[in-house]
């Protein structure tokens, strides 16, 4: 049977890769972020290497580092900076590789943990019910923060929320479809038995 899991896994990770490239590649996307013509990018993009000492994540201003950056938290206007002070192709091969790896490594956990439920459960539609539960709690708690600690724009957060939940929900129920059911022997009999 977890065999079966692992096999699932996989299918659940080429499921999410694919999805991915919809949410992510597809374009649509931008619907839900702004973007700004070649001269004004080509300026942010001077700000940022002119002020901006090496990668990683800014807070600008950091209402943290003074009582002056506090002040012009409070009036605005403030941003979240993911900055790479290198640059790398739109299109990077070794981020498909890696993104591929990384999704995974996500499935087969999950491959793991719907295989111990499913020794504990033996409905096909408890068992989806509880993935459900379980990735809307994830993904509401991974993307529904920022803008609610960080005053992050919602339309942004809300269509990660749903591309993270459409692409772990179809990962899960792929990884669910291919693991056989689970019989129990009847009350207090222990552990179900495989088919």
């Amino acid at each position: 049977m977890m065999g079966r899991a692992v096999i699932g896994a996989v299918a659940a990770a080429v499921a999410m890769f694919i999805l991915g490239f919809v949410f992510f590649a597809s374009g649509l996307q931008k619907t839900v972020t702004a973007n700004l013509d070649d001269v004004p990018a080509a300026a942010v993009q001077q700000t940022l290497a002119a002020n901006l000492p090496g990668s990683g994540v800014y807070f600008v201003p950091d209402p943290e580092a003074s009582s002056s950056q506090t002040v012009m938290y409070g009036q605005g206007p403030i941003a979240t900076i993911h900055y790479n002070i290198s640059g790398f192709p739109a299109m990077d091969s070794g981020a498909l590789l890696g993104g591929f790896i990384h999704m995974l490594v996500v499935t087969l956990l999950m491959a793991a943990a719907v295989y111990f439920l499913s020794r504990h459960v033996a409905g096909f539609s408890e068992r989806v019910k509880m993935l459900v539960l379980a990735v809307l709690a994830a993904a509401i708690f991974m993307r529904l923060g920022d803008p609610i600690w960080y005053h992050h724009g919602w339309g942004h957060a809300i269509y990660l929320f749903v591309a993270d939940t459409i692409m772990l929900l179809v990962a899960g129920v792929i990884i669910l479809k291919l693991l056989p059911a689970a019989i129990y022997r009847g009350a207090g009999s222990g552990a179900p038995t495989d088919v």
